[in-house]
């Protein structure tokens, strides 16, 4: 049985908004995560980096609830939630993007954004429903795409839009949901370069307008560094740094582990 999970709070919390306590993952005898600590302040923006296979999706799942740690566990507004089924973080807050869009193509671009205020609004995901254009949901869905800039996209089916525009729209359901705590997993895979600025800076006016907690998983180092208050980097499993931007890029040991460079 999942383990009870409080509703959103309806302002972030101060203090810790997650903390990711000993987390450990093993897979077939082999290990995936292990003794991974984490505590993300209330309303930061948190940068997860590292080299390829070093954990960081997999600590994105565990932390979501697609994945259940073998040791250790995650803690979100104070509430142990290791146990909790995804439906039941989202309940309580906890959003997320995946690398790979996970839209509904064949909807609108309205429809989508829809779908995620209906239910924040309290009720259902159901596609039965015949909204109007005075429907809460439906002025909701509109407000959020033209804070995403996406408004003239509004009728265009989703799996027609850009790469680059498809990124935007995740941001706008997020924003049209209750979510205190967001989990972006490379927001920028994919994205044209004359799409970045345009996301970086929806990305930093969702953080700062709902102040909420986000974490995100990006290899775009130079953007990352410029957007975040702090970075986590993940090397083979683990945390071996988590600070201010400056200083991860100082650190001898994410230097010679990450970068692939001697300290001098």
């Amino acid at each position: 049985m999942s383990t009870p999970v409080p509703s959103a709070p309806a302002a972030a919390p101060t203090g810790s908004a997650l903390r990711v306590e000993n987390v450990g993952l093993q897979i077939g005898g082999a290990t995936i995560l292990k003794d991974v600590d984490l505590d993300v302040a209330a309303g930061s923006l948190v940068g997860v980096i590292g080299p390829n296979g070093a954990g960081k999706t997999t600590l994105f799942n565990v932390i979501s609830g697609l994945m259940k740690p073998t040791s250790g566990r995650v803690v979100m507004d104070g509430t142990d939630i290791t146990s909790a089924s995804v439906p039941a973080r989202a309940r309580a807050g906890l959003g997320r993007t995946f690398q790979t869009s996970s839209l509904f193509p064949r909807l609108s671009v309205r429809e989508n954004v829809r779908l995620a205020a209906q239910v924040s609004l309290g009720g259902s995901a159901s596609l039965l429903r015949f909204p109007t254009r005075r429907d809460p949901a439906t002025e909701v869905a509109d407000e959020k795409l033209a804070e995403v800039g996406l408004t003239h996209m509004a009728d265009a089916p989703a799996g027609d839009i850009s790469h680059g525009d498809k990124r935007k729209l995740e941001i706008a359901v997020l924003l049209a949901t209750d979510a205190g705590i967001v989990l972006l997993d490379e927001p920028m895979a994919g994205v044209g370069s004359g799409d970045v600025p345009g996301l970086v800076e929806n990305i930093r006016r969702m953080q700062q307008e709902k102040g909420c907690t986000v974490l995100m998983v990006e290899h775009h180092i130079d953007v990352l560094m410029g957007l975040v208050d702090k970075v986590a980097v993940m090397y083979f499993g683990t945390i071996i740094a988590f600070d201010t931007p400056q200083a991860v890029m100082d650190n001898p040991t994410v230097q010679q582990a990450y970068l692939g460079t001697d300290a001098a």
